[in-house]
């Protein structure tokens, strides 16, 4: 774990692997260790930047306003730290929201883009989720909010079958979790979030990704994205809820190393 100094805080961060860049953005729990099923496999392809959002994990700070553009600088100093120019880019969900904005203001440091259970912003359903999912927090606490975020995240086939798998996921959560503070403010950020009238602004070959049965970014949310962005194709899962990577690694793998080894991506028209 290594760390980058920002005006609000310090960013923690990994560099796995070796070959040309990719970052993972992980969602709205901020934890880079959402990726580390994944990771052994794609750092033999590519060199891995993963890391915790400001406030979340390891990433300790002081940010008072916190929006995805906020989020997206961090990228982009890091990508600087770093020195690196252009990169591949992987977001899940909250880190989709991110790779837009990337895409959007910085499209010359963007090589491919894999928007992952993604939105373009909200509607009802959406802004439903997030209300209950805030009134259980500050109602609840912290314990209970990361609790049901398991019921959101995964399939209930995926969460019968290892009790044990599950419980150590949401130990994971509740160690990495920010406070109550952050926590609602970050649901407010996402709930505000909306890029739709920019989304023909991306220019980079882009893959957007999503299984069939995610309850909390729907498949037809990712079908938005698809629509109206220029060089998007879009690859539904069969299975595997809003956290796919995670309950089935190795069909997200086959799509996400399929289309970056892809040289010439199909123009949508």
């Amino acid at each position: 774990m290594q760390f980058l100094d920002r005006p609000d805080g310090r960013l923690a961060y990994d560099v796995v692997g070796q070959g040309p860049p990719l970052f993972l953005v992980t969602g709205l729990g901020g934890s880079r260790h959402y990726w580390e099923n994944l990771v052994p496999a794609l750092s033999r392809a590519f060199t891995v930047v993963t890391h915790d959002h400001m406030c979340t994990g390891d990433s300790h700070g002081n940010r008072v306003s916190h929006t995805v553009e906020a989020l997206t600088d961090d990228v982009v100093a890091l990508m600087d730290h770093l020195q690196i120019r252009q990169t591949n880019f992987l977001g899940h969900s909250t880190g989709a929201a991110v790779g837009q904005i990337l895409a959007q203001d910085h499209p010359q440091r963007v090589l491919k883009l894999v928007l992952y259970a993604g939105w373009a912003g909200p509607d009802p359903f959406f802004k439903l989720c997030f209300e209950v999912r805030k009134a259980l927090l500050q109602g609840s606490g912290i314990a209970s909010y990361q609790r049901a975020s398991a019921i959101f995240l995964y399939p209930p086939s995926w969460i019968s079958a290892d009790a044990a798998r599950l419980e150590a996921l949401i130990a994971r959560l509740l160690a990495t979790s920010a406070t109550e503070a952050v926590l609602a403010a970050r649901i407010d950020m996402i709930v505000a979030f909306d890029r739709r009238s920019r989304l023909r602004d991306i220019a980079a070959p882009t893959l957007v990704l999503c299984a069939k049965d995610d309850t909390l970014t729907p498949l037809y949310l990712s079908e938005e994205l698809t629509a109206n962005i220029p060089q998007a194709t879009l690859a539904s899962l069969p299975w595997g809820g809003h956290a796919a990577s995670q309950t089935c690694p190795d069909d997200f793998l086959q799509e996400t190393l399929g289309f970056f080894a892809t040289l010439n991506p199909i123009t949508r028209t």
